[in-house]
């Protein structure tokens, strides 16, 4: 080999890092855009079974128009009833992660915890929710006690099974960091094996927000002097379909908006975690 190929293979190649490349624009726009065309099919698949091609009664389904319709001219009441959910949601919500993470860190800490009270926190979670709900009004009475039971009872399972899973599935070369550094059982535990789970912890906090929103609803079903849950049952009763579907609207909505403001407290309490690990 000679002349210029014999110095180009001598010379070392200068390695550039890979760029980036995030499809669909900016993440700001990505973040976005697709849910809002996601909404947009949505809403014509809607439009096109109700009115374009009409495949469903009316009565059961309206069209977004009459729906719309509906929403303004009782959006002071469906808003007063947005409010109360929401708030019977995030409160019932808050008491479920002080109940599941204490009862997670006491299942990872004691083996003999674990044995003795998962089968019956199995069972509680396997009982249909809905048959205790005349149990609950019967023994807690009308108003807000029976709803924020039944919002506990439908969202701790997940925080506890979570937290339980990170504690006891704490990285090998972690703990024995840990243990080389002489670390006492309680900075073990609040320098590595909590941050380790923490991740597996909102991954259980994720899944239990939409059901937190789900025993509020049913629980104003059962029990419930108002909220979405209560106005569903009150303009089903009386036929009023349109406006049924306009507080099942914003149910969805606020179920959106809860659910992705704790996903942005995730990405705001462990940036760490997009750095460790491989997207998409």
């Amino acid at each position: 080999m000679t002349g210029r190929g014999a110095r180009d293979a001598a010379e070392p190649r200068e390695t550039r890092p890979a760029r980036r490349v995030v499809p669909g624009g900016s993440a700001a726009g990505t973040a976005v855009g697709w849910p809002a065309l996601g909404l947009a099919v949505a809403i014509g698949c809607w439009w096109m079974v109700t009115s374009a091609f009409p495949l469903v009664h009316p009565a059961v389904l309206p069209a977004p128009a009459e729906v719309l319709a509906a929403f303004q001219a009782k959006s002071a009441e469906l808003l007063g009833g947005l409010a109360t959910t929401t708030l019977e949601t995030v409160a019932g919500f808050l008491i479920s992660v002080v109940a599941g993470v204490s009862i997670g860190l006491l299942l990872a800490a004691s083996r003999a915890a674990e044995r003795m009270f998962s089968p019956l926190l199995v069972a509680i979670n396997a009982v249909p929710k809905i048959a205790l709900g005349p149990l609950l009004v019967v023994s807690l009475g009308w108003g807000q006690r029976p709803i924020l039971t039944m919002v506990v009872l439908l969202s701790f399972f997940p925080i506890v099974l979570s937290t339980a899973t990170g504690l006891t599935t704490t990285p090998a070369e972690l703990a024995e960091l840990a243990r080389s550094l002489d670390a006492s059982r309680w900075q073990t535990f609040r320098k590595v094996r909590f941050p380790a789970a923490l991740p597996h912890v909102f991954v259980g906090l994720k899944v239990a927000m939409p059901l937190a929103a789900i025993g509020a609803v049913i629980g104003e079903f059962q029990a419930g002097e108002g909220g979405l849950g209560y106005q569903i049952v009150q303009y089903s009763g009386i036929a009023d379909s349109a406006t049924a579907w306009a507080a099942i609207t914003l149910l969805g909505a606020m179920s959106v908006a809860l659910y992705s403001a704790l996903a942005l407290i995730e990405r705001l309490a462990l940036p760490w975690v997009r750095e460790t690990t491989s997207e998409r």
